[in-house]
Order: structure tokens, then sequence, then C-alpha cells
């Protein structure tokens, strides 16, 4: 079985908050599919840094209020 990774993230939540901004928003705003957003959010993926910023900046918050590690 294959073991998550160690990045946790809050973007479900933060999504949510976001005026329920939805996963296909998220997706298209930085470049990835929904699936994609699907599976960070699930915490079976974790995003390169480079979207990992993305998905920060749309929150208007730096990375590590979005993502996390857990080792």
């Amino acid at each position: 079985m294959k073991q998550k990774p160690p990045i946790t993230n809050r973007v479900s939540e933060l999504r949510k908050a976001h005026g329920e901004m939805s996963q296909q928003d998220l997706a298209k705003a930085v470049g990835v599919s929904r699936q994609t957003i699907i599976a960070i959010e699930q915490g079976h993926y974790s995003p390169s840094l480079e979207r990992a910023f993305r998905i920060a900046r749309e929150f208007d918050l730096g990375i590590e209020d979005v993502f996390g590690w857990d080792p």
C-alpha cells in the first residue's frame, strides 16, 4: 500500500471559507486539473513548490499557512 506524502494542507477548508470556491475554479486559477486539486485535498499528492505557492496566493496566504509538514 502506497504511503501518503508527509505534506498536510488546508486547501478544502480554505476553498469553503473563500466564498465556497469550487475545486474546478481553484484548478483553473492555478493551472491544474480538478482531479489534481482533489488528490491534493485528500493528501494523495503533494504539489510542486510552484503550484503550492500559486494555491497559497489564491487565498492571499503564505505557503506555510496552507501547507504543513507531518513526517
